[in-house]
């Protein structure tokens, strides 16, 4: 059984997440991780399937299911292990502020350097106001007081607020 990974994105019209998924039971694949959003109206879902299935009829059976509705489709073998499980602990990052170039590469530039590792990250932008949400794994290598200072010193730098703190099992 192999393990593929299939990005959707295009125009968003109802029932898109119903065919793709039907598609791919019909092919007998199990969707192990989904992740679904709307960008600025624009549907984006990338899931993880295993399947005994080939690469090009995975292809194939999507093109055929949308490849005239407006709608992309990128299919890819995924090889070796899944990534190993953190070793660190589980953090939400919130950032808000006026909209500015730069917000999501200064914070996520302090978090490289901390060995932070971004397993999730949502930005919206509603007017003036943008916000940032990022589930992260700090390493117990880190020192999460430092890492949070760095965050806010960057974030005041660019005249934004900030607020780190433990997730929740909820919130994962």
């Amino acid at each position: 059984m192999s393990s593929f990974a299939v990005t959707i994105l295009g125009q968003d019209r109802p029932g898109i997440i119903a065919e793709a998924t039907g598609a791919l039971a019909d092919l007998g694949g199990n969707l192990e991780d989904t992740s679904m959003t709307l960008l600025r109206g624009h549907f984006v879902m990338t899931l993880v399937v295993s399947t005994d299935a080939t690469e090009q009829s995975l292809r194939a059976i999507l093109d055929e299911k949308f490849g005239d509705k407006d709608l992309d489709v990128v299919v890819m073998e995924l090889h070796g292990a899944a990534s190993a499980p953190s070793t660190g602990q589980s953090y939400v990052l919130s950032v808000h502020g006026a909209d500015r170039v730069g917000i999501v590469a200064s914070i996520t530039e302090v978090l490289a350097r901390g060995g932070a590792n971004i397993t999730d990250l949502t930005t919206r932008l509603g007017g003036s106001l943008y916000l940032l949400v990022a589930e992260i794994d700090i390493p117990a290598s880190t020192s999460v007081a430092e890492l949070e200072a760095q965050i806010k010193q960057v974030a005041e730098d660019l005249g934004v607020g900030a607020s780190l703190r433990p997730a929740e099992s909820d919130d994962l």
